[in-house]
């Protein structure tokens, strides 16, 4: 790899076509497309709770670490929302009717393994969900709207009303991807730990597709 290359462009292309394979997985093309339904989008929201409960639990304890605490702001916190949500599709009894799907244990496990001994690895985790949020979650909140007819609650998930320009976020967010001293081979490991995450997000979508 390159040094000239900054580490952000080099991460968003070597991931490129797993973000669109997963980004294009059955399950969430159905979803898009008009053919799954409610449940099947509660299902989702759902196992979101499981990951982003993990993820932000862990965001807690990385607050002191030097290579993860640039990257996390409050602003980008989703835990409430997705209560939120669960609370507004299933009630208020949603906890006892929620469970995780296999991949997700795997998902979970593997958040809290990185957030515990790597640092780099939890950004990895770190980037893939939240910068996918500002960026392709936005256009599956607007279409989720329309099709099932939600206001905001529903996708409060997908919604950051403390983030009026999430294009700019993401720049600096990239900012700090660059800034990061990463030596060669903690940028392969980190460049790895995105595909691995976006291969859990594939598996998770398979499994919402299983009857």
């Amino acid at each position: 790899m390159s040094d000239t290359i900054p580490f952000s462009a080099a991460l968003r292309e070597r991931s490129r076509a797993a973000h669109s394979g997963s980004e294009n997985a059955g399950f969430m093309d159905d979803l898009m497309h008009g053919k799954r339904t409610r449940e099947d989008y509660t299902a989702l929201v759902a196992q979101h709770w499981y990951i982003y409960e993990a993820l932000e639990g862990a965001a807690d304890r990385m607050k002191e670490s030097p290579v993860a605490a640039p990257f996390l702001s409050d602003k980008l916190t989703r835990l409430p929302a997705l209560e939120a949500d669960l609370a507004f599709l299933i009630g208020p009894e949603w906890r006892e009717r929620i469970a995780p799907v296999p991949t997700t244990i795997r998902y979970v496990d593997r958040i809290l393994e990185v957030a515990a001994t790597w640092p780099g690895g939890f950004v990895a985790h770190h980037y893939t969900r939240y910068l996918g949020d500002l960026s392709g979650g936005q256009f599956i909140g607007r279409v989720m709207a329309r099709r099932f007819g939600f206001d905001t609650t529903g996708i409060l998930f997908y919604l950051f009303a403390e983030i009026g320009d999430p294009a700019s976020f993401k720049d600096i967010y990239r900012a700090q991807l660059d800034a990061t001293a990463w030596d060669v081979n903690e940028r392969e490991r980190v460049i790895d730990e995105v595909l691995y995450a976006y291969q859990l997000n594939t598996d998770l979508f398979t499994d919402l597709a299983t009857p």
